[in-house]
């Protein structure tokens, strides 16, 4: 009595891996984010074991944010992930005073090179965390 009307009990259960493209499809999202979250999906997830299957351009779509490269934490507080915005402004500031002490003990500059660091790697794992607060609903720290 729990089913719809219209179920088929002889109908043959839809695979996760379906239900979860439909899921993607229904998102409030823009397409480019559908098309980046499908890509997700078939790189394995989160953790994207199966990265290398996918083309050059699928991996720099996936692996790559242009704006989270250029405005940071700004960027991640816009599209909702505070938790990440902290945690990753942190660490920024963590590695700017660090490289500053290390400047100053031994009289060395290393320019803008940290900076550049903690941008790409904010920038690489900014898709994935959106994919985990829009699909998975989950606001993580990292």
């Amino acid at each position: 009595m729990n089913q719809p009307l219209n179920s088929n009990p002889y109908q043959p259960p839809q695979s996760a891996a379906e239900t979860l493209s439909t899921q993607i499809d229904q998102l409030a999202v823009s397409d480019t984010w559908k098309k980046r979250f499908h890509l997700i999906e078939k790189a394995g997830g989160i953790k994207l074991p199966r990265l290398k299957e996918l083309s050059f351009r699928e991996r720099m779509s996936v692996n790559f944010n242009v704006w989270a490269f250029l405005f940071g934490p700004i960027y991640l507080l816009i599209k909702g992930m505070w938790k990440f915005a902290l945690a990753w402004l942190g660490v920024a500031l963590l590695v700017g005073i660090l490289l500053g002490v290390i400047e100053s003990l031994f009289q060395i500059n290393t320019g803008n090179a940290a900076g550049v660091g903690v941008a790409a790697g904010l920038s690489m794992l900014a898709n994935r965390n959106y994919y985990k607060k829009m699909v998975q609903g989950r606001l993580d720290w990292f």
